[in-house]
């Protein structure tokens, strides 16, 4: 007769390696689904306006096409610039899994959603090092 195993520990924040994901993280996933739905409801607008092509010239140009929209543009730029720079950093410096699919996705859906999402990713990730380094097993 085999004696019954013990239920696995519940999450807990006083055990490490069972703490959930914190507040920190669940806030990046909502902002990148925020980041994907928000630019998307305004390319719909631009494509419903300007035609079911998706004209990129006629795109930028409007988005220069005053001080504003510029500045916008301008700042849009060089901050995703700097923050994709950093990304490929971290990521190669946490040996995170899945940063083609997030540069893809800046690309392809926004950068307003990958953004968020690499760094609901680092959080996963700092997480997951955390537990590990906290394991006797791995002592």
């Amino acid at each position: 007769m085999t004696t019954p195993q013990p239920a696995p520990p519940l999450p807990s924040p006083d055990n490490p390696d069972q703490r959930p994901l914190g507040p920190l993280a669940w806030l990046y996933l909502a902002l990148a689904v925020a980041g994907g739905v928000l630019p998307w409801l305004a390319n719909l607008a631009f494509l419903k306006q300007y035609g079911p092509s998706f004209d990129v010239g006629l795109f930028v140009g409007l988005a220069n096409s005053n001080p504003a929209a510029q500045s916008l543009s301008r700042d849009l730029a060089v901050g995703a610039t700097a923050i994709t720079i950093w990304m490929v950093s971290e990521s190669r410096r946490l040996r995170m899994r899945g940063l083609p699919w997030v540069l893809l996705s800046c690309v392809t859906v926004a950068f307003a959603f990958g953004a968020p999402l690499f760094l609901h990713l680092r959080e996963r990730r700092l997480r997951e090092l955390a537990n590990s380094s906290a394991d006797p097993a791995n002592g």
